[in-house]
């Protein structure tokens, strides 16, 4: 039954009266509340309601405070829901902010109180009743009068901020609308102040501080706030006026408190009147009514509020509700009345369906009228989003752990087009940053996407968890919220975990509660972010497709059962999710679940054929009403579905459809559990009923319909789906009215079309119309039709895998190129539409206004630059000389982490004519360069910049991009002959103008700052015509186009350049004249032109000081291009004088003028005027400033712009006096350093410390002004690779440069900006150099851009402010476990010399090293360290770097020369017998390898280790040594490295025996028989030497890690696995696993092999025997680790036959990395713990043993090797890290190695040692480097104490005469502390000599100074805490 008043009576008495709809009514607002008086009294409320202090004369309606121990439970909520079935929708609610609040403190609330209150509204809410909350009502609380008493009117306004915000956190997921104060006059009268007119004040403050938060931060969709004004009531009418004033912007709907007084009509009306004229064209509701004096009010009480509604709507106000307190006693007299509705309802009301109303609503719609469109946007708060599925774009399908799905089942089955898989899709789980990059660009405020099922619970259960797929999703919802785009989360988008579906699926009702532990599990770990749940996407689909036609999978083909039973279980899952979320989540979270059904329109084929239109009801129901009924209904499904399927079983013989039952319990459960509707919408269908019905199940036959379209209907690539945009607008009203009416939104969750997979791929014109003509159609409905509908999200962000389709079907707004390994992502023309229509909120009639200046970033203040004195010659600068050219390249190359300040401003830079095009488009007056590109020859190529990027046609596709990159600033330029087609005021073309507007204003609406050069080389022809910059004329000229752009776009644009680059105007346009105008005059022209430029740019600078600095507040300076110039000899004072003179020629030639004197630098005029002189000319070449103009162009620039790109070796050199030559002037030559990295361009190298030596010098010359870098990056080659590494080493490298000036040199660095933003014309070059973070494809008219690689980094950059340091990089303080094995390592060959001492045999190293050009230098380890005589020295070493450890090898040869046991060495034997005893006398435990690569040269001569009979060699081998030393050593290594031995001895032959004829077969051979070999030793030691000895013994593998070089790329990824597999896999998984080789391996290997036309793999098979005799054969894991690579796919032809070819893997190595003595080894210590934590995870946790870790240096001997230092801090502390975090068991750690000595192939250039041995003194004296110390110090500590503790025991004060190593930045080489004193290296060389001498002069005298000089060091050196842990 409908509340009387509202629906039958106002209806039939008041609506037709007033002419109101039945659309209006149905939305209309019928408001009751509070409780009666006589229920108050009557449940003993009376005395409980408020403090006697809180009450008024109005006591009866603050009865509304509920909150009551002993109150009934069952009263309310049976009181409510006879008001719900009386027809009220809403009821009044007064929230007590005196018992909330009791203090008045927001942060001590009163719980029970505010748990009582979320009790009662949610006992309104499950009544249907929606609470209008009030927040306070008559007298404020005594405590908060207390607080404002004596303060200011906006102490109120914050204490009661505090109360409201408070409030709508807590009950606002409740409560949709909200009312700030109630009763004003008594409200006002308890305010704390004696004017009137300051309490007013007061509480509008309060009011609109309550109105800015709720809809800052807390307003849903369609939430509303207000405050109640009275008419008619005790308030003052100044009072009334002001309020109304001063709440105008402060209300969403006017709420009235009305008094009518039956017989003073008249006064009432006048009264309403005047408050009309102050509120005009806004909703009312009538909040409170009351009749005064109105007797006859029993009679008809609708009459006085028919009179009331009339008179509002008068003045055009709209009432969108009223009270009916004044009613509801009346309504049963009222019903008496209307007795006959009741007993005959269809006389009065016909019964008309949804769907019936809805087509009568549009049947009378001409065709013109449906298809109009709408110019109008969208209300306020409106969402836009766009959407993705796990499944369609993922990938990744079995990565990190994740389960197989459905899909993925279903795909590798076949079932897709052309066999494609989901496979990698989109790659987007490794693409989480390329999405969020794209999202940017589109910005919507929504992205709704899916998480995958089997991705967080591979098996379907919460038994087993996926943390790395949690982290996946953690950071793209964390990146979202960044980027402000709220997630809308899907928990189930078709991918059923494979596991469950073996259960029977969704068939099975166990799945609801796995299903429920999944939701529970992403509500609790996701939850705190995400405020739109969607349980299912799409049921429909799951059901018809996956269980009824088996199109999707799982594949089953049941419509009649199947397909029923999944729908009732998924609907069952639903509803209790929502039941979850709703006991569980939804009070702390506060957000929504719903869930989203699709559903297609449908039309009656024969419109006037009644079987027809019932048959397209019936499919609506059987579609859409199907799951909507049941959730948002009445908890079942709807009567007609229920009716047909029974008509349709009652017709065959057989059942043909099971439709289950729900209880009406599990129909309460369902009801209502969804808080919005998800639709999604893509076409319709005309639907006809079918008259020869058939009893096979189909969808179609059970319902009785059949399904057409209509011809006329565009067809998209999908048959199923066509263009029908009406279609959506009937399908929104008819959920409307069937299932939400104006209490559920509506949220348009899907809706776009396919495209094909050919033809024009990125111009998707028809996708364009699609949106625009659906979303239309959607806005119709909201505005015409009232629905409420609040979001539109457009399928899909990018193309994907689309189901059965695979990627023939595009959805995407981007393009993905699934044919390129790094897919690609490219806008689409419907990306950029979209973006417009987001922007835009919908279709404005009109643009909007210009917008209003940004604060992006703060420039500096303009102001006069303080007088700066001449240059001296060399300048003062040439300190940045003596500071940096000393540094070691440990120093220079040392990445260092931190930000730049927050208001630095990160930008990206373009010129006009490099990207503009539109050449002579629109009235665009010839430049210099169209004419010159127009000439062939003269441009690689013959490109010219006719179209270019056509930028002058993408202004928001470029705006697009800009956004997307996250960038402050964006600089560009403006072309003058677009403004001036002639260069002269005269010609002033409007479109030039306009495009330049619309460019700034899209900057300045997505605050970005324009950075606008006013001249960037494109001279307008007709004034190159009257001389170029060679006439003076042009200052003038330029000035009037400076002047004309400053009034022009100077309101928008506060940074401004000049001249960029005057030095390539001058020399490379009117000197070499490469550049137009071509003019070739050296010697001259380009000094004239300089000084035109100097004196124009002074112009336009004061132009602009004049007339717009004190309007528009901007900054203007000029852009020179620098390279820095390092001297080649910087010891050398002539080379630091020549490159400081390069530098005043290149840019002082401009700067110096500007910044310091208004003249040239002295250099430049001695040198110009003395070579003029020799030159016999009359007078200097370079002109002479008059002292006028050089006061003129003195301090013309407020800042100090520049570009670089790369540096120079610049030395001193005597040049030619002819020809007169500018280059020749300057008395330098210029050279590059080879070893830098080149680019595109050849003379622009790599040198990224050249850039803070370059911020400096500018610091140092121009006194540290405030300096932008205006342009840097680098030219690459290629143009097709997305993937554009080498840009973002170049930027990763240089901008660390910019932060190590800023942070450590305090150069007032404000801001960088890229070059360049995308692709362009490149001057001479053409398009071939490709300098754009945006790929453009110059070969498609339509010139698409595609973010690269580098954009998505440098938009990191831009969101992280500059590098910080990333938080695993932390360095960790902290111990190793007790007990931890430190040690050092050597190797035989390497060390021991006497090749051939005593007997010892030929080892293959010997023959190796004895082979010429093998070693470098013809080195051999004939002698080596001599350690074989050098025992005591050695152990004395050890003993000093206190190791408990030390592992050294046995070389074979030695103990049995000719490698059998036929003869033993004993004089060999011996030698290690008196090692291993001498180590444990000095309590050093030894580890023993048996095999470190020096395999007998007489077991080599019958092919050593590719004859098997090796095995049993060496078995005996180690069965010897076993029986001779096992008693004394406790650890064996069997095989170091046997990797080395396989790949560079038998496979590339890079080590010995050097073997490289069989590079696809020996290596596998060799590694078959190490393996083989390893498992015998094992074997032996195991079974008969271990129970007696009770050693160790395993093996030792060799590995980098790796990284994929792009880690946003699902190839490379799998190349690093593939990398690590192919490496350490080989031997360890044998070994560590399960006996056999690896997948990866067997796989690729016999595949190939095959492919090579071989019968079988190249990869020899292990017996099943020998996979159990290898399987589990260690005691630990040794490794030996030194770096890592970046790791990329490559395909090796078919043909060739390797071990690198099979693995398919190439490597590089990062830039940033620090190099070290040895070209392979980087210091990357980040890999060490990965590599340790990988080794845990894929062997079982074993216990590991660093055999190997260290560091190389080459070149000069410097002892101080703080780089080793350095090395050896971090790599240790990943160590820790691994043990600590992560759990790894890690048991020991070995430094490699003791000492310097014979490193294999690089002989002895390459040093690892912690002691220096010089191997030009025939007694090899060994001496400690600084790093030794260092590393018996961590021993000492076991780790790395933590300063914050304070001193520690274990850091020992050091002993004299030894050097400090530390992590802070080191001195420079030339100066080193030497006992306590700075000493230049050559003295300090000498004072250590001189202190050996005396130490062999007097032992004792030594003893004594050290004693003396160790208590001075107590007394006067003590070391800080501080200083000991620098260490």
């Amino acid at each position: 039954m409908k509340l009387v008043c509202k629906t039958v009576i106002f209806f039939l008495l008041v609506s037709p009266s007033l002419g109101i709809d039945e659309e209006f009514a149905q939305n209309f607002i019928a408001i009751a509340g509070p409780l009666p008086s006589e229920l108050v009294n009557r449940w003993h409320l009376q005395n409980q309601v408020l403090p006697k202090e809180h009450q008024g004369p109005a006591v009866a309606e603050a009865h509304d405070y509920l909150c009551r121990e002993d109150l009934v439970p069952s009263e309310l909520p049976r009181y409510f829901s006879h008001l719900h079935e009386m027809g009220v929708t809403h009821y009044k609610v007064f929230l007590p902010w005196a018992r909330i609040l009791p203090k008045g403190d927001a942060k001590k609330p009163d719980e029970a109180q505010v748990q009582c209150c979320q009790q009662l509204l949610k006992t309104l809410v499950a009544a249907d009743l929606k609470p209008v909350v009030v927040l306070h009502h008559q007298h404020v609380p005594s405590t908060v009068v207390a607080q404002a008493k004596g303060r200011k009117a906006n102490a109120f306004a914050d204490l009661f901020g505090e109360y409201a915000e408070f409030s709508f956190r807590v009950f606002g997921y409740l409560v949709d609308v909200w009312l700030t104060f109630s009763d004003l006059p008594e409200v006002l009268k308890s305010l704390p102040y004696d004017d009137p007119q300051y309490r007013v004040q007061a509480l509008a403050a309060a009011h609109e501080r309550a109105y800015t938060i709720y809809h800052e931060k807390y307003s849903p969709a369609g939430g509303k706030l207000s405050i109640a004004l009275g008419v008619g009531h005790t308030l003052d009418s100044a009072s009334s006026e002001l309020l109304s004033v001063f709440l105008q912007d402060s209300v969403d709907f006017l709420s009235l408190s009305l008094q009518y007084c039956c017989g003073n009509e008249t006064d009432f009306y006048k009264k309403l009147s005047v408050f009309q004229n102050v509120w005009k064209d806004i909703e009312i509701l009538i909040f409170s009514l009351k009749f005064l004096d109105c007797g006859s009010i029993e009679e008809n009480p609708f009459i006085s509020l028919a009179d009331i509604v009339k008179a509002i709507n008068k003045e055009e106000a709209r009432m969108i509700g009223y009270d009916v307190n004044e009613f509801l006693d009346f309504s049963s007299h009222v019903l008496s009345k209307t007795n006959t509705l009741q007993e005959n309802p269809d006389a009065v009301l016909a019964p008309r369906s949804s769907y019936q109303t809805v087509r009568e609503m549009f049947a009378k719609q001409s065709e013109l009228e449906r298809d109009s469109f709408l110019q109008d946007t969208f209300p306020s708060g409106f969402l836009w989003g766009t959407s993705t599925g796990a499944f369609n774009i993922e990938g990744a399908w079995a990565e990190d752990g994740k389960g197989e799905s459905i899909w993925d089942q279903f795909g590798h089955a076949g079932h897709v087009y052309m066999n494609q898989t989901a496979d990698v899709a989109s790659d987007s789980y490794y693409k989480t940053s390329y999405d969020v990059y794209l999202l940017r660009g589109l910005h919507p405020q929504l992205y709704k996407f899916s998480i995958s099922w089997p991705r967080i619970f591979p098996a379907g259960t919460n038994e087993t968890f996926n943390s790395k797929s949690v982290d996946y999703y953690n950071q793209l919802i964390n990146r979202l919220l960044d980027s402000n785009i709220e997630p809308m989360v899907t928990l189930f988008h078709w991918d059923l975990p494979q596991a469950l579906q073996v259960l029977g699926g969704w068939q099975n009702d166990s799945i609801i509660d796995a299903f429920v532990n999944y939701a529970d599990f992403c509500f609790s770990t996701f939850g705190d972010r995400i405020k739109f749940w969607i349980t299912f996407h799409e049921p429909w689909v799951i059901s018809y497709a996956g269980y009824g036609t088996g199109e999707h999978p799982p594949g089953i083909t049941d419509p009649g059962v199947a397909s029923y039973k999944v729908a009732h279980t998924i609907l069952k899952a639903h509803a209790k999710v929502w039941h979850l979320y709703n006991d569980k989540y939804r009070s702390q979270q506060l957000g929504k679940v719903g869930l989203v059904l699709n559903s297609d329109w449908a039309e009656p084929k024969t419109p006037s054929n009644s079987e027809d239109v019932r048959a397209s009801e019936r499919y609506l129901q059987f579609m859409l009403g199907w799951f909507a009924h049941p959730i948002f209904v009445n908890g079942d499904y709807p009567d007609i579905l229920k009716a047909q399927i029974q008509e349709a079983n009652q017709q065959c013989s057989t059942t043909v459809a099971q439709l289950p039952l729900f209880t009406e319990e599990e129909k309460s459960w369902v009801k209502g559990t969804a808080d919005f509707f998800g639709l999604s919408h893509y076409t319709s269908r005309l639907v006809s009923a079918v008259t020869n019905g058939t009893c096979t199940p189909s969808y179609e036959s059970i319902g009785n319909f059949s399904l057409h379209v209509d011809p006329s209907w565009p067809q998209t690539a999908s048959s199923g789906i066509h263009v029908v945009p009406w279609g959506l607008r009937r399908l929104l009203k008819f959920v409307s009215q069937e299932y939400t009416g104006s209490k559920i939104p509506i949220y348009i969750a899907g809706n776009g079309m396919p495209t094909a997979d050919a033809g024009d791929l990125i111009n998707d014109t028809q996708r364009v119309d699609y949106f625009r003509r659906y979303i239309n159609e959607a806005l119709k409905a909201i505005k015409l039709d009232t629905v409420d509908v609040r979001s539109y999200i457009a399928r899909s962000l990018v193309d994907g895998f689309e189901g059965p389709e695979g990627y023939s079907l595009k959805f995407g707004l981007h393009h993905v190129n699934f044919e390129d390994s790094n897919r690609p992502r490219t806008p689409k023309a419907s990306a950029y539409f979209y973006s417009s229509v987001i922007e835009k909120n919908g279709f404005p009639h009109k643009v909007l206004d210009r917008f209003s200046t940004p604060l992006v970033f703060d420039l500096p203040m303009p102001s006069k630059l303080p007088n700066l004195p001449a240059s001296e010659v060399p300048s003062k600068a040439k300190v940045v000389w003596h500071k940096f050219s000393s540094q070691t390249d440990f120093e220079r190359d040392k990445y260092f982490y931190g930000t730049f300040p927050e208001n630095f401003t990160w930008g990206v830079s373009s010129s006009a004519y490099q990207i503009e095009g539109g050449w002579d488009a629109d009235g665009k007056g010839l430049s210099v360069w169209d004419n010159f590109t127009h000439i062939p020859g003269n441009i690689k190529n013959n490109d010219t910049g006719d179209i270019a990027c056509d930028s002058y046609n993408k202004v928001e596709e470029d705006i697009y991009l800009l956004r997307a990159l996250g960038v402050k600033n964006y600089r560009f330029s403006l072309s003058w002959p677009r403004i001036f087609p002639n260069g002269r005021n005269n010609s002033i073309n409007s479109h030039g103008v306009d495009y330049y507007n619309r460019l700034i204003d899209g900057l300045v609406a997505n605050n970005i700052t324009p950075i606008v050069t006013l001249y960037h080389w494109d001279l307008p022809q007709a004034l190159q015509d009257i001389g170029g910059w060679e006439s003076s004329a042009l200052i003038d000229l330029f000035d009037s186009f400076a002047d004309f752009c400053f009034q022009t776009f100077g309101d928008r644009v506060k940074f401004w350049i000049t001249f960029n680059e005057p030095q390539v105007i001058a020399w490379v346009g009117y000197g070499t004249g490469e550049f137009p105008p071509n003019v070739k005059d050296p010697g001259s022209a380009p000094y004239r032109v300089a000084h035109i430029l100097l004196k124009a740019h002074a112009r336009v600078y004061h132009t602009y000081d004049d007339k717009y600095r004190a309007s528009q507040r901007g900054v203007i300076a000029l852009c020179p291009n620098i390279d820095w110039a390092e001297p080649k000899t910087p010891s050398d004072p002539k080379d630091i004088e020549a490159a400081d003179r390069y530098l005043q020629f290149l840019v002082g030639w401009f700067t110096h003028p500007i910044f310091k004197n208004g003249d040239y630098p002295e250099v430049m005029k001695w040198k110009v005027g003395n070579r003029s002189e020799l030159q016999n000319l009359p007078s200097s070449r370079l002109p002479v400033f008059t002292a006028e103009e050089r006061e003129y162009i003195r301090g013309t620039a407020d800042v100090f712009c520049f570009n670089t790109y790369t540096s120079k070796i610049v030395t001193h050199a005597t040049t030619r006096l002819k020809p007169l030559s500018y280059e020749y002037d300057q008395e330098v030559l210029t050279t590059v350093d080879s070893s830098w990295p080149s680019s595109a361009l050849t003379g622009h190298r790599a040198v990224a410390w050249g850039l803070r030596r370059l911020l400096n010098w500018i610091k140092e010359e121009y006194g540290n002004p405030p300096i932008y870098i205006i342009e840097n990056g680098v030219g690459i080659k290629t143009k097709s690779n997305i993937d554009d590494n080498t840009r973002i080493f170049y930027y990763k490298t240089y901008i660390d440069e910019a932060l190590k000036a800023y942070k450590l040199d305090g150069v007032n660095l404000r801001g960088y900006n890229a070059w360049s933003f995308m692709d362009n014309f490149e001057w001479l070059n053409g398009y071939d150099p490709t300098f754009g973070l945006h790929q453009v494809d110059f070969d498609n008219p339509n010139r698409p851009r595609t973010p690269k690689r580098s954009a998505v980094y440098y938009a990191e950059i831009i969101r992280n402010n500059g590098i910080p340091l990333p938080k695993e990089d932390e360095f960790l303080y902290g111990e190793f476990p007790k007990n931890f094995r430190w040690s050092v390592a050597t190797a035989a060959y390497q060390i021991e010399g006497g090749w051939r001492a005593d007997g010892k045999g030929l080892s293959i190293w010997d023959k190796f090293s004895h082979t010429p050009l093998k070693i470098s230098n013809d080195d051999t380890g004939d002698v080596a360290c001599d350690s074989y005589h050098k025992i005591e020295e050695d152990v004395e070493m050890l003993k000093s770097l206190k190791v408990s450890h030390y592992r050294f090898s046995i070389s074979w040869s030695r103990v049995l020369p000719d490698g059998t046991t036929r003869y033993i060495n004993e004089m060999g034997l011996n030698y290690y017998e008196r090692l291993i005893d001498a180590l444990l006398a000095a309590n050093i435990m030894p580890q023993v390898t048996l095999y470190h690569w020096d395999l007998p040269q007489a077991l080599q001569n019958v092919g050593g280790w590719e004859n098997d009979t090796i095995v049993q060699r060496f078995k005996e081998y180690a069965e010897l040594l076993f029986q001779r030393l096992g008693d004394k050593v406790k650890f064996w290594i069997t095989l170091n490295e046997p990797y080395n031995t396989a790949y560079c001895g038998y496979g590339v032959g890079t080590a010995a025996p050097g073997i490289s004829v069989r590079p696809g077969r020996a290596p596998y051979v060799v590694g078959h028989n190490l393996i083989k070999a390893h498992a015998e030793a094992w074997h032996l030691y195991n079974e008969t030497y271990r129970a007696k000895q009770g050693g160790l013994i395993s093996i030792t593998i060799n590995s980098d890690w790796a990284e994929p070089r792009n880690p946003h790329n699902q190839e490379d990824v799998e190349a690093a696995r593939r990398y690590l597999q192919f490496l350490l896999g080989w031997f360890a998984h044998p070994i560590f696993k399960n006996g056999d080789y690896n997948e990866v391996m067997k796989k690729r290997i016999r595949e190939r092999s095959l492919a090579q036309g071989l019968e079988q793999s190249r990869l020899p098979e292990f017996t099943e025997s020998e996979k159990q005799r290898i399987k589990g054969t260690y005691d630990y894991f040794g490794l030996n680790h030194y770096t890592t690579v970046l790791t990329y796919k490559v395909n090796y032809p078919a043909g060739v036959l390797s071990y690198d070819s099979d693995r398919g893997v190439a490597s590089v190595s990062d830039r940033s990395w620090l190099n070290s003595g040895s070209l392979w080894l980087k210091v990357t210590p980040f890999g060490f713990r990965k590599l340790l934590r990988w080794i845990k995870e894929e062997y079982d946790d074993p216990p590991i043993y660093v055999t190997e870790n260290g560091v190389s240096e080459r070149g000069a001997l410097d002892f101080n090797d703080t780089w080793r230092t350095h090395y050896y801090r971090s790599y240790i502390n990943e160590a820790l890290k691994a043990v600590v975090l992560d759990g790894v068991d890690l048991r020991g750690y070995t430094a490699w190695t003791l000492m310097d000595n014979f490193e294999w192939a690089m002989g002895f250039d390459e040093r690892f040692g912690f002691y220096h041995v010089n191997f030009t003194d025939p007694n090899l004296p060994r001496r400690p480097k600084a790093s030794a110390r260092f590393y018996s110090q961590i021993i000492n500590c076991n780790g790395f104490p933590d300063p914050a503790t304070g001193p520690h025991p274990c850091l020992e004060p050091e002993p004299e005469g030894t050097v400090t190593p530390t992590d802070t930045a080191p001195e420079p080489a030339d100066s080193v502390r030497f006992l306590g004193l700075e000493l230049t290296s050559q003295n300090a060389e000498i004072a250590l000599y001189v202190l050996f001498a005396l130490s062999a002069v007097g032992v004792l005298g030594l003893a004594l100074l050290a004693f003396k000089y160790g208590k001075l060091s107590k007394r006067s050196r003590k070391r800080s805490p501080t200083e000991l842990h620098k260490l």
